[in-house]
């Protein structure tokens, strides 16, 4: 497979802006590197991986506040440990 043309290039960028948001992720030396081995062991990406976790624990704390207090992001808020 040829290589993308810089047109080909600039369009996919384009999408990329007009349709996603960014953030960026802040880890400690070498996590990065486990949690793309966790992802690729259960077949998706990175990214794939960490947009699930957002959307579970997102799922987990709108269930209610005992929940809340139990996923990994509660924690960080200052909830209880499971």
């Amino acid at each position: 497979m040829a290589p993308a043309t810089k047109a080909e290039q600039k369009a996919v960028n384009k999408y990329i802006r007009n349709n996603y948001d960014r953030f960026s992720l802040v880890l400690p030396k070498g996590r990065k590197a486990e949690l793309q081995e966790h992802a690729q062991a259960r077949g998706e990406s990175l990214n794939g991986f960490v947009n699930r976790a957002i959307d579970h624990e997102v799922e987990r704390d709108q269930a209610g506040p005992e929940n809340a207090a139990q996923g990994i992001l509660g924690q960080m808020a200052g909830g209880e440990a499971e």
